[in-house]
């Protein structure tokens, strides 16, 4: 897989693996220890539980300021300085005396979380030859993927047996090792023509650009409105046992890797096919939802589809994004790209709420299919459209 790559460029593609994987492992861990969190500061769940909307709130709104700010940073340097903040963040989480306190460390990891994602794939992307390109995505994804399936159970774990101070503190000393590792294997990469606030208009004007922001908003929507929920429909429709459930979950994260390899082993040869696959992988297995949850075997089945699926959109439309911007402009689009996400995210999570509130548990699957669809149909009429007016012709590409 690596033999036609030089070392000197696998070596850091592995850090910034690992650096994904600690990225997103910290993202979601409150969610397991918010019981602990709670009886450490005499606080309710639903009190505690602020810090997790705050801190994809901070990623959605900060993700192009911050970006726009650090843009002309030498690469190397932006994600040095990207993981010190991460470390520091983490540490302070650690250490925190009061709730105050805690959110203030949230929200400095959120800062660094905002910048990293928009920075990985680009990064990842500019140490290999463009043939690699999706081997690198991949990659990137990977760790991101790992993570949900088994970053979250480790951190609970620890949180379990040693308090969860101390989840916080392994994050930070495992971050640590990470960023010592990237400042020795890293290279200095040449600046790209720098971005500026005011290249911003041109890049909104690209009607590719503007059309993966929709669909990803779209996508994001459609697949949090039923996963946000997931566990709820499992056990509530689907009467699932609690183990049942938990190995579900771990399948589905299991799933995301194969959705990385085939992106990998797939995207250059059947892009068009992929991105297909992306969009009508989420959608037709939503539709199916509530029937699926007749047996277990195919509502796992169904969760299997779902979770490659998603995988697949999301490193797929980034390499679309990285393929139509000019290589100075890609972390800024990435910026957006993790903004506009994390609004689909809680656009999802509340319209879930919504439908959940109003009984109707067992058609979720429906509401995130109808979002889907209409995401899907922009993809195959007006994304495709202005692909191929940006000079790109469907039977070439697919």
């Amino acid at each position: 897989m690596f033999r036609s790559i030089p070392l000197k460029y696998v070596l850091p593609l592995l850090g910034l693996t690992v650096s994904a994987f600690i990225f997103n492992t910290s993202e979601f861990m409150p969610i397991g220890l918010l019981m602990d969190i709670s009886q450490s500061f005499a606080m309710t769940e639903s009190q505690t539980g602020i810090m997790i909307t705050v801190y994809a709130w901070v990623v959605a709104l900060l993700s192009l300021p911050l970006m726009l700010l650090v843009c002309q940073m030498e690469m190397r340097r932006l994600l040095l300085g990207t993981m010190g903040l991460f470390v520091l963040g983490q540490l302070a989480s650690g250490l925190a005396l009061n709730f105050p306190m805690l959110m203030a460390a949230r929200i400095s990891v959120a800062c660094a979380h905002s910048i990293f994602w928009s920075i990985a794939a680009p990064t990842a992307t500019r140490l290999v030859t463009r043939t690699h390109r999706p081997l690198a995505l991949s990659m990137i994804v990977t760790g991101s993927a790992v993570a949900m399936i088994f970053g979250l159970p480790l951190g609970r774990i620890i949180g379990l047996y040693a308090g969860w101070r101390m989840t916080f503190l392994t994050i930070t000393a495992t971050a640590l090792a990470v960023l010592l590792y990237l400042a020795f294997v890293f290279p200095k990469l040449a600046s790209d023509a720098s971005f500026s606030r005011d290249d911003l208009p041109k890049l909104l004007r690209n009607p590719v650009v503007v059309s993966v922001y929709i669909l990803s908003v779209l996508f994001a929507t459609a697949y949090f409105t039923a996963y946000s929920y997931i566990e709820p429909f499992l056990k509530i429709v689907a009467a699932f046992s609690d183990q049942g459930i938990t190995s579900t979950l771990m399948l589905l994260g299991v799933s995301g890797l194969v959705g990385s390899f085939v992106f990998s082993r797939f995207y250059n040869h059947f892009r068009y096919g992929i991105i297909r696959a992306g969009l009508l992988g989420l959608v037709i297995p939503f539709l199916l939802w509530k029937a699926a949850a007749g047996g277990a075997g195919t509502m796992v089945a169904a969760c299997l589809v779902v979770g490659c699926a998603s995988t697949l959109f999301n490193v797929t439309f980034q390499a679309e994004l990285i393929r139509h911007v000019p290589m100075g402009a890609a972390p800024v689009a990435m910026s957006i790209f993790s903004g506009i996400f994390n609004v689909g995210i809680g656009g999802g999570t509340w319209i879930g709420g919504q439908v959940t509130t109003h009984g109707l548990l067992p058609y979720i699957g429906y509401a995130g299919a109808a979002i889907g669809l209409v995401a899907a149909v922009y993809c195959f009429t007006a994304y495709f459209h202005f692909l191929g007016r940006a000079g790109e012709s469907h039977q070439k590409k697919s």
